[in-house]
């Protein structure tokens, strides 16, 4: 490996040689007595034509010099990586403070792959494991054979690791203590390997194979296909232009959703990484996923950049990446290309033709598109009814700009009745939300998510028939939809189908991990069917999600938790919930909840 620095960055760049030496890979330090000159300049280019890897580190002082030394070494790093396969690693990119991927400084080709974020050149276990992978294949210098002693530079079919250094920096000579720790390996507990409707063997490259017999039952072992969609970086250089780079990410995590065969992390708990830069072990083991899909998004004017890669949740490799330059009219066909791209990196057998799945009910016409991600961006950051007002507003713009978007109208449908919902109006206002429903099933008669928005308006006005027709022809459209899932099993619930309603909670879950919607759907599911004891052990982990949610179901469950211990007097039913008030007691016992 190469590690090219600014010089200001000499103290870390010694952290990581001497942390990797520690881990057992070998390193090569620059010691010679060369001070610039021919010599010294010829020497770093053979050692970056003959480098297994690159590690530029990046920084607020590589940022602030415009020139150095090791700008050259990264263009000259990048030349070389254009002359290889797609799928070569070579590139590690080492941000060493809170430099953002978006850095105008740092050349695109580096914003193009994983970044590793090691905080002051403090290397964490998973990236040593990620450079021994790296290395591993065609090396020799994990196996401990020591080097011998007054050896020439080692030839390019050794691979080392290379510090350069700039005429000012003096590399400390100091013995660095690797601390081991146990890194990451946390299990989703919602899911069991027999409840997974993703089974076969792992592809190579992508999926994570199952643990070996005899191993912990903790290792990590994701569904084998699959994925979570970061949010894309906004390159745009305006933060304005956010709500695009966030609406055209939601839209591919959409597409994705469509192909049956992949189980893909939905959207709020994918983005609740946004503006944290994680590591991607750290996604993939949080989400329970093979595999991670990020990228970029530049746009200007109606033209748009995108940059997607697809890297393997364990071992940190890249899988698949790939530049798009489109016209936004042309960004369904895009989404179709990355899904199909993603499908087959995985080694998704695909059912039907992925086009159609994909553009089902979506729009060419850039403005209507626009509209529709500003209404998206405003629903899906909703507090107060003024941003439902808003994400309808967006809606209907799109679909006066085109009046066959079907997903337009379906989106419409949905926040019209989380305004009625929170307005607290009647069943008889819902007559637009079901026009748009209806419309949307009629323009894309494959769309699962209008199915499930017809079932909400149904389900409002107490039409329980077709409120279960409408979600059970959604459920078999868009399995792996949290947005179908989750109102599907409080319906289920609702008409005393508690195995349906749990069942489809569990899922919600398994996709959603972090969404407090997903286990508070489930922990309600357990409450109805009088599974008391494992309703608050659910509702547990809405707590630690979010210590201040409340709600009246919390109170019913003080009370439920009562009598399920046989305890009949109301005082001790409401100390099951520690600091319930006396109105909040009081309402509890008046009777709501005491038929269910």
């Amino acid at each position: 490996m190469f590690l090219s620095y600014a010089s200001e960055d000499a103290e870390a760049a010694q952290r990581i040689c001497e942390s990797l030496r520690a881990a057992g890979v070998e390193v090569w330090l620059d010691q010679s007595e060369l001070r610039g000159g021919d010599a010294w300049d010829e020497s770093i280019r053979d050692q970056i034509k003959a480098c297994a890897l690159f590690i530029p580190l990046i920084s607020a002082n590589a940022h602030a010099r415009i020139e150095g030394y090791f700008r050259l070494e990264w263009k000259l790093a990048i030349d070389r990586s254009h002359r290889m396969a797609p799928k070569q690693p070579f590139l590690v990119p080492v941000v060493i403070d809170d430099t953002r991927q978006s850095d105008d400084a740092v050349p695109d080709r580096f914003r193009e792959v994983q970044w590793s974020r090691l905080p002051g050149g403090h290397v964490t276990a998973a990236f040593v494991e990620r450079v021994r992978r790296l290395l591993l294949p065609e090396s020799s210098v994990l196996s401990g054979t020591p080097k011998p002693s007054g050896s020439d530079p080692a030839p390019a079919s050794e691979k080392l690791v290379r510090v350069s250094s700039t005429p000012k920096t003096a590399l400390l000579a100091t013995v660095a203590l690797l601390a081991v720790v146990l890194a990451y390996f946390l299990v989703d507990k919602f899911r069991s390997a027999k409840d997974s409707a993703f089974s076969g063997p792992a592809p190579p490259g992508a999926a994570v194979s199952a643990a070996p017999a005899g191993t912990s039952p903790g290792a990590f072992n994701p569904p084998p296909h699959s994925i979570a969609v970061l949010p894309f970086v906004n390159m745009s250089g305006d933060k304005e232009q956010e709500y695009f780079s966030d609406g055209l990410t939601e839209e591919l995590l959409n597409s994705l959703v469509r192909i049956n065969q992949l189980q893909v992390a939905a959207r709020t708990s994918s983005f609740s990484f946004q503006g944290q830069h994680p590591d991607i072990a750290t996604v993939a083991h949080k989400l329970n996923v093979a595999a991670v899909l990020e990228g970029s998004v530049r746009r200007s004017s109606n033209t748009v950049r995108v940059t997607a890669q697809l890297v393997n949740g364990l071992t940190g490799f890249h899988i698949w990446s790939q530049t798009y330059d489109r016209d936004v009219g042309d960004v369904l066909r895009l989404q179709t290309e990355i899904a199909s791209a993603v499908a087959t990196a995985l080694q998704v057998t695909l059912l039907g033709d992925v086009a159609t799945k994909v553009q089902s009910g979506g729009t060419r016409n850039p403005a209507a598109f626009d509209a529709y991600l500003r209404g998206t961006k405003a629903y899906s950051g909703r507090h107060a009814e003024k941003d439902l007002d808003t994400a309808i507003a967006e809606y209907s713009k799109a679909i006066e700009v085109d009046a066959n978007y079907a997903l337009a109208y379906m989106a419409r449908s949905r926040a019209t009745v989380e305004k009625e919902n929170f307005a607290g109006l009647g069943p008889h206002d819902l007559d637009d939300a079901e026009a748009d429903a209806s419309r949307a099933i009629a323009l894309a008669p494959e769309l699962g998510a209008a199915y499930a928005a017809l079932g909400d308006v149904q389900l409002n006005r107490y039409q329980f028939a077709r409120a279960d027709a409408a979600y059970k022809r959604a459920l078999a459209l868009a399995p792996g939809d949290v947005h179908v899932l989750q109102p599907y099993s409080g319906f289920a619930a609702i008409l005393g189908r508690f195995d349906a309603a749990i069942d489809a909670a569990r899922r919600s879950v398994e996709l959603d991990p972090l969404n407090i919607d997903s286990h508070a759907t489930l922990s309600s599911a357990f409450y109805l069917a009088r599974r008391y004891e494992e309703a608050n052990a659910v509702y547990q982990d809405v707590l630690a999600l979010d210590p201040q949610y409340a709600d009246p179901y919390q109170w019913a469950l003080g009370y439920a938790l009562g009598k399920e211990r046989a305890t009949l007097r109301g005082d001790t039913a409401a100390d099951a919930v520690p600091g319930l008030s006396g109105a909040k007691r009081s309402w509890i016992f008046s009777g709501h909840f005491r038929t269910a």
